[in-house]
């Protein structure tokens, strides 16, 4: 799916920061995009939803690393192209209802097997964070599953030309692995830095590198394909997602769907990082696509919009030298801006 556009005259119109129907008038014809099989996305809404879990408090620590949750794997998808830069599967687990949580949360995995640790003791492999990449309600609408969006981890060595078995990621590559059926044991769930604001008219803004589109896809299907009665969501939901290529793309078919239904309410733009060239004619990293829409942003943070980042932890040194560089251009104190921002909540970070 190409990136939506806007034009900057109605991005920076009063009308975009107040009713959603305003703020995309001026889209503009989708960017031409590398081949990729799909068929025509549209959203399934929920038709019924368990709503006791609206009452749920916020769950922190149900289980414990001693005490983890016994799960099972109920599915494992590729959710990438063929020429995609590795391989991310999305996998479904039935939890049974026991691990309930919010969206933004994360739970931890522990992979099967013993470790030697220092002192030569046999012990459990350690617990491994993930990003909850469900509603509370997960993908099947009932509460019992839970899912995670997994990059399987593997190393290149030049001496043998090929990947080295013995440095692959433990955890990753047992989940990307696993058959329905097979264990998970789960931690958590933790969290509260990328919860959603309570307000269904609020301005997300949400920056991502590979798998850390995660939680906000726990918020986009929240916000547009269960639509619970106590969250009718009406503001805007701004997707900055930086990948190599188009076959890296996450949920296309998800985003794609939610254009088609919601253009008022939902935008994606892309950083392609090994198909598109920034301004400087250099590769288009996430720092990179944010700046374009500098003036955008900045307004939208002047009235209140939510900034969430979520990804590799490489990408902030990128992000906050940009930021940095708007707000001398803009006459801001740069500390001070973002201390503002952080005070009223509405700067969220959430690297690895």
């Amino acid at each position: 799916m190409a990136a939506q556009t806007i034009s900057a005259q109605a991005l920076s119109s009063k009308s975009f920061f107040g009713n959603a129907s305003a703020k995309f008038q001026a889209r503009a014809a989708p960017a031409p995009r590398a081949v990729r099989m799909t068929t025509k996305a549209v959203i399934k809404p929920a038709t019924s939803l368990p709503l006791d879990m609206e009452k749920l408090e916020l769950p922190m620590n149900t289980w414990k690393n001693k005490t983890p949750l016994t799960a099972k794997v109920k599915s494992v998808e590729r959710i990438v192209g063929p020429k995609a830069t590795g391989e991310t599967c999305h996998i479904v687990i039935n939890t049974e209802g026991k691990a309930p949580f919010w969206e933004g949360q994360s739970y931890g995995v522990i992979p099967p097997g013993t470790k030697i640790n220092s002192r030569g003791k046999e012990v459990p492999h350690g617990v491994r964070l993930y990003s909850i990449a469900s509603t509370r309600y997960g993908d099947s609408f009932d509460g019992q599953t839970t899912s995670l969006c997994v990059r399987r981890a593997t190393y290149w060595c030049d001496e043998l030309k090929g990947e080295d078995p013995a440095k692959k990621g433990l955890c990753s590559n047992y989940l990307c692995d696993a058959a329905p059926g097979a264990e998970v044991q789960l931690t958590g769930p933790t969290g509260k830095v990328l919860l959603m604001p309570e307000d269904p008219n609020a301005v997300y803004i949400m920056v991502a590198t590979g798998t850390g589109i995660a939680p906000y896809r726990a918020m986009w299907r929240r916000m547009f394909y269960e639509r619970p009665p106590n969250y009718q969501f009406s503001g805007l939901a701004w997707l900055f997602m930086g990948v190599a290529n188009s076959d890296a793309k996450l949920y296309d078919d998800e985003l794609s769907a939610i254009i088609e239904a919601y253009p008022d309410n939902f935008r994606v733009d892309y950083a392609l990082s090994r198909e598109q060239s920034n301004a400087k004619g250099g590769k288009m990293y996430i720092q990179d696509k944010v700046e374009e829409y500098k003036d955008q942003v900045f307004d939208l943070l002047d009235n209140g919009a939510f900034m969430y980042f979520c990804g590799l932890k490489g990408m902030m040194p990128g992000i906050e030298e940009m930021l940095r560089n708007v707000c001398s251009e803009k006459g801001l104190d740069y500390a001070e801006w973002i201390q503002g921002l952080k005070h009223k909540e509405q700067w969220r970070v959430e690297v690895y």
